[in-house]
């Protein structure tokens, strides 16, 4: 819902329990009035009318309290538009009107206008409200309106938006680290004074930090306190930057790009629309915050999100570049057998691809492991009963392979300056035209070749040679790189709507809620320990939900990564908090070992759309020796417990659950035990774990 008051310079945008309020002053300064509980319309214009703090030569009243700072004026924090030409540096803007769209698709959206005469730039602030949610997204337009003969603009940053916080004593800031293997590590710190500023300037959404940030009052828990929290739609280099200034005001700017040396230059008639940024205020601790992102996504971001996703079996581990048609039907066999629904033959099936210096590029079967293409393998799989996948990493060449001895030119590359190869790759540039057509004619082509069900989009190297020589602004192919990546995945999924697509990036490298509203699920890490796994999961948890979350169960020892031996138990209980997948050589596996995973994946099957779809409750976080997470879906509960040691003598700890109605009972579906919820909640539930790495799954149906 939005309210105008204030002879229509005071805005209010409420949500199912929060508003957001903005005001306009007599010189067109656009100040922040309120982020948190619901407030009604005269409130909204009582904070208007309040006066702003005295001027004083070294401050500026405008800072941390205004709701878009531009470059330019009396304004020191950290701009979030900053605009040049050749003569003239900065903004000043002058309001010219405001639009009210109710409605319209299930949301409702403000734009407010502004026009800056020196530039001939038009700029709109776009503000959106979800239905059924209290997150906000945000985001800004530019276009350059004059003539002809005016000069073009160059936007050496465009943000999509500041969010302004209230007055408090103390601010604590929480978001997410990491790096290839250890994706979305946790971490809470208090903020100082000045500024903390996380992103990634690799061209992708990056391993090392995840775009999502929350902020509390240092005394916000997993269950109670106020949190606000943004988090950013957008897969390619980006930068959000947390500002504590001096007296005690602290706001937030984030957008596309890492730095301020060039994002666009805009021609007249040409115009710039930031990435969403979209916020959230929740009164109820991080878990509540993280159960609204999660609806919020689940409702309006994540494509076909009310379909559960299927168990998925990935050759890689068991074949890595071995790949042959005859070594693939005998995983597929074991795998329908243990009860997979997918199967997903994985990097080596195309070009030259016997090794990671051949064949990116080419992507048609390879005639000699593949004679007759993908169909007889498709079809196969699909006799099984099982759906058909594979792998692809499009935005990548090997320059051995047909594409680069063909179009040397189509990779991003410095003229004069050796071309960096990682992983024997070099990306190719999504920002051409001419690259994306091909792209799409080899893609289209090989998903009418065969009745592929599933493609996992890699992308397996960061940007370091990031030019385009020829084009009058090279600085363009950051940006334009991604939306071209965005345009090729909604034409095949527009071309082929019973496909699949997961996005992944050497694991986590690429998850943000731009990707998201492209794909049904994403490759969490390239870390399938089972141990490991629970803080990158956990972490994950505080943004996104388990619906696409993909977790493998994979072989022990763990020869990949740390040479853990787990039990088969454990490792299933693990992957179990997400969309379950298997990774392990099942040709190597024993007949005990595969009939107890049969038992395990049909027990997932069971549980599948309470974890998929349900409410998540993090019980006790990783870092403890008892940890366990809950899933609340209408009148069933799941409990997954994870034990990592047992110390001599010492008992474990009951986990209370959550969620639950007190007043009634509840049985567990696999002993008949019935439990009283008031119990349950109160006094906890006693999971039996012992020893070393034990793992256990509950699943409660209400009375």
């Amino acid at each position: 819902m939005i309210d105008v008051g204030g002879d229509g310079r005071v805005w209010l945008l409420s949500g199912t329990g929060s508003s957001y309020a903005l005001r306009l002053t007599e010189r067109d300064e656009l100040l922040h009035l309120h982020w948190g509980p619901r407030i009604t319309l005269a409130d909204a214009e009582a904070l208007a009318a309040e006066p702003l703090p005295g001027h004083r030569g070294f401050e500026s009243v405008l800072d941390g309290r205004e709701e878009y700072p531009v470059e330019g004026g009396p304004r020191f924090v950290r701009p979030a538009l900053t605009a040049r030409t050749e003569a003239v540096r900065g903004t000043e803007w002058i309001f010219e009107e405001y639009e009210v769209h109710e409605g319209e698709a299930g949301r409702d959206e403000l734009r407010l206008h502004f026009h800056d005469a020196v530039h001939h730039v038009d700029i709109a602030l776009h503000y959106r409200l979800r239905t059924g949610t209290d997150v906000i997204e945000r985001w800004a337009t530019v276009s350059h309106g004059g003539g002809d003969r005016t000069a073009p603009v160059e936007l050496l940053r465009a943000d999509a938006a500041a969010w302004s916080l209230p007055v408090r004593d103390h601010w604590r800031l929480s978001h997410l680290h990491g790096r290839w293997a250890a994706e979305s590590q946790l971490t809470r710190t208090d903020l100082s004074h000045g500024e903390h500023v996380i992103g990634s300037r690799r061209g992708h959404t990056s391993h090392a930090h995840l775009p999502w940030i929350a902020l509390d009052a240092g005394d916000a828990g997993e269950e109670h306190g106020e949190v606000w929290s943004a988090a950013l739609a957008w897969s390619g280099s980006w930068r959000i930057a947390v500002q504590l200034l001096p007296d005690g005001l602290a706001q937030a700017v984030g957008g596309a790009g890492h730095d301020d040396s060039g994002l666009v230059l805009l021609a007249p008639g040409e115009s710039y629309t930031t990435p969403v940024f979209a916020g959230l205020w929740t009164d109820g601790g991080f878990g509540a915050s993280s159960r609204a992102w999660h609806a919020y996504q689940l409702a309006h971001v994540i494509p076909g999100a009310e379909r559960s996703r299927p168990v998925l079996y990935n050759s890689w581990e068991a074949t890595y570049f071995e790949v042959s048609e005859a070594g693939q039907r005998a995983l597929a066999r074991r795998a329908a057998d243990a009860g997979v629904e997918l199967f997903v033959v994985d990097d080596g099936w195309f070009g030259t691809r016997t090794h990671d210096a051949a064949g990116l590029g080419d992507w048609t079967p390879n005639p000699d492991r593949f004679p007759n293409g993908l169909k007889p393998l498709a079809d196969d799989v699909h006799a099984l009963g099982m759906q058909f996948g594979i792998w692809v990493e499009p935005e990548m060449v090997n320059p051995d392979s047909d594409l680069y001895r063909a179009h040397p030119d189509w990779v991003q590359y410095q003229p004069g300056r050796r071309r960096t190869e990682f992983r024997n790759q070099l990306v190719l540039n999504l920002a051409r035209e001419d690259v994306r057509d091909h792209l799409w004619q080899q893609l289209d082509a090989l998903l009418h070749s065969a009745p592929i069900d599933y493609v996992k989009w890699d992308f397996n190297r960061c940007f370091t040679d990031a030019g385009w020589p020829g084009e009058p602004y090279p600085q363009r192919l950051w940006v334009d790189h991604v939306h071209g990546l965005y345009a090729l995945l909604d034409r095949l999924r527009a071309a082929h709507p019973g496909v699949a697509f997961e996005s992944c990036s050497g694991g986590g490298g690429r998850i943000d809620l731009g990707i998201l509203s492209r794909t049904d699920q994403v490759w969490t890490s390239d870390n399938t320990d089972p141990l490991d796994r629970l803080a990158i999961q956990d972490g994950f948890s505080q943004i996104h939900p388990a619906r696409v979350m993909a977790a493998w169960v994979t072989d022990s020892p763990n020869e990949q990564l740390n040479d853990r031996v787990s039990s088969l138990r454990y490792r299933f209980v693990s992957s179990m908090a997400g969309v379950l997948g298997i990774g392990g050589d099942l040709v190597k596996w024993s007949d005990d070992e595969l009939t107890e995973a049969r038992e395990w994946i049909a027990r997932y099957k069971t549980i599948r759309p309470v974890v998929q779809h349900g409410e998540l409750y993090r019980l006790r976080p990783p870092s403890e020796e008892l940890s366990a997470v809950q899933y609340v879906r209408g009148d069933e509960t799941v409990v997954l417990a994870w034990l990592r040691h047992q110390r001599h003598g010492e008992p474990q700890p009951a986990l209370r659950l959550r969620g639950l109605d007190p007043a009634a009972t509840y049985t567990d579906v696999a002993t008949g035990e019935v439990h009283r919820g008031a119990v349950l909640l109160h006094h906890g539930l006693r999971t039996g774990l012992r020893g070393d790495l034990d793992a256990a799954v509950f699943h409660f149906r209400q009375n």
